[in-house]
């Protein structure tokens, strides 16, 4: 049997975006992300509770299905992977929905040799 070494390959400097939407609209949301600069999202569905009242004068009743859409980016894409989805989900609008960004201490996944000696020599310059 032959044994290869394997090794963990930690990943820091990036953030996760959590943003909870309506059922329905995170494909328009998901989509947003990809174009500026996202690699990939998860989509989970969920039921949410509370307050379940009219809000604003809009007197807009809020839907109890939820899609939450969860995209770990790296920090210095957050900002602008944030605003383009925070637009497509028109989260302006009141009871669309909610976003929120947390710091991550640390991940790991697979990553080709080939990219890691990348960002290796990047982070040299």
């Amino acid at each position: 049997m032959i044994q290869t070494k394997r090794q963990v390959t930690i990943l820091s400097d990036l953030e996760l975006i959590t943003c909870i939407v309506q059922k329905g609209f995170a494909d328009d949301i998901v989509h947003a992300a990809y174009e500026a600069g996202a690699q990939g999202a998860t989509v989970n569905y969920a039921h949410g509770s509370g307050v379940r009242e009219k809000l604003g004068i809009f007197g807009v009743a809020v839907e109890a299905e939820k899609e939450i859409i969860q995209i770990v980016v790296a920090s210095e894409q957050v900002n602008r992977i944030f605003d383009a989805m925070y637009l497509a989900g028109k989260l302006d609008t009141p009871g669309m929905g909610f976003m929120y960004v947390a710091k991550l201490q640390k991940a790991a996944t697979y990553i080709p040799q080939e990219v890691l000696e990348k960002i290796e020599a990047k982070s040299r310059v």
